[in-house]
């Protein structure tokens, strides 16, 4: 819990429903088409990688006028834009980040602290005077960073580590003679922080990257290994010689169809590769990366803050809400800083009452929806939203409505209060 907020001065009323400015970041693993085709605008060729709705301090996402950020209006009046609770567990910071993420090339293979290891390893480096935005910093901030990742396309990625036994036969069924040691090492005690410790400390990877990269690229479409096989070809393009491409062996290769999601806690060493999606997470910046990447990598950092405990299934399990045909989907999030759901407004006759009062971030990812105060006698301050548009919506009021034809993604706090037993390392 954060000590007592200060007494803050009266501030002029502000609209009920503010629509947000996403912030572009032109990564250059990003899609140059995918998130201007879904604003409705035309491609200038530069890669859009992530398109930014919140308010983390690097990028707040700007209101509708221009002059000021997320960021500002939530500390000008904490308690207002994020309810009581909110505002005291999170020291009047919005929780959770939201963006749209489009990926043409492999991302870094990377893993993310709980929030322990993130407070002890920012203030390390501010100790250190290392720049928050130096190459070999570690930690951006001081917070965890849990994330869901929703695909709105066909959605390729690499997430938690494979059980070991259906690791192993795949690397039987591969048979290449270079993963021999790689498999005995699986096989031993503490198989999965062995087998990794072994690959990120190969002084030259590039004979294992070869030979495995020579056996994926025999392997048809029709082969039982066909998807790992796929992640390493599309790894070994963008990153020749680089021994991501074998580590790629040790994690669930994942194609989500859209509306599929999946959950990455800390810890989990994941990567994505190809397709369009909302990513929802808490409100940190913090990146470690081990492997497809030119940038820095700190192997003892990496496997300080790694989770080895297999991932038998990296989907999020989903909860309905609702009844009959207007039933949304919430993903079953095991963290308190977010909570994501989706809303069908077809299914719904084009309206959708949300009762919560929570602040809430609003995305638009189909159709046209406006987003409207519930209040007396009529709806106040109604923003229009439009593919790739969001609006955020302050805790202060009881409510808010949807309307329109579409679909929404709805980002949210979770229980402050409760937070579920499987997310005890995370907070």
């Amino acid at each position: 819990m954060h000590p007592a907020m200060p007494e803050l001065p009266e501030l002029p009323e502000l609209p009920a429903v503010m629509a947000l400015h996403g912030v572009a970041r032109n990564y250059a693993w990003g899609s140059p088409t995918a998130i201007p085709r879904l604003q409705g605008q035309k491609p200038d060729g530069r890669p859009v990688a992530e398109l930014w709705f919140g308010a983390h301090e690097d990028d707040p996402s700007p209101t509708a006028d221009g002059e000021t950020t997320l960021a500002a209006v939530i500390a000008a009046q904490p308690v207002p834009m994020l309810g009581v609770d909110v505002a005291e567990e999170y020291g009047n910071r919005l929780p959770f980040l939201v963006k749209l993420l489009a990926a043409a090339v492999p991302l870094s293979i990377q893993v993310h602290p709980n929030r322990p290891q993130a407070q002890h390893g920012f203030a390390a480096e501010q100790a250190r005077g290392i720049p928050r935005d130096a190459p070999d910093r570690n930690y951006r901030d001081a917070n965890h960073k849990p994330e869901l990742l929703y695909a709105l396309t066909p959605f390729e990625a690499l997430c938690g580590f494979r059980p070991i036994e259906r690791t192993l036969a795949l690397l039987d069924a591969l048979g290449v003679p270079e993963l021999g040691e790689v498999a005995a090492l699986l096989s031993g005690p503490d198989g999965l922080r062995a087998a990794f410790v072994h690959l990120l400390s190969l002084p030259d990877p590039s004979g294992i990257v070869a030979a495995v990269l020579d056996r994926c690229a025999q392997l048809g479409d029709d082969y039982p290994a066909c998807g790992p096989a796929s992640a390493v070809r599309r790894a070994a393009a963008a990153f020749p010689g680089d021994v991501g491409v074998v580590l790629s062996l040790l994690l669930n290769h994942v194609r989500l169809e859209p509306g599929e999601a999946i959950f990455l806690g800390a810890g989990n060493v994941h990567c994505y590769l190809d397709g369009l999606g909302v990513e929802v997470m808490a409100n940190s910046d913090n990146v470690l990366r081990c492997g497809l990447t030119p940038k820095h990598v700190d192997v003892a950092e990496v496997l300080a803050v790694t989770d080895f405990t297999a991932l038998a299934e990296p989907r999020c399990p989903v909860r309905a809400e609702g009844s009959g045909a207007g039933v949304d989907v919430e993903f079953d999030v095991p963290v308190p800083d977010f909570a994501v759901t989706v809303v069908d407004l077809d299914a719904h006759r084009g309206r959708r009452d949300v009762d919560r009062p929570r602040p809430h971030v609003v995305l638009c990812v189909a159709g046209a929806v406006d987003v409207a105060a519930l209040g007396a006698e009529t709806l106040r301050d109604t923003v229009r939203l439009q593919p790739a548009q969001a609006a955020f919506v302050p805790a202060r009021d009881a409510g808010f409505t949807l309307a329109g034809s579409g679909k929404v993604v709805l980002a949210t706090t979770g229980s402050v209060a409760a937070p579920s037993a499987g997310a005890t390392e995370q907070i």
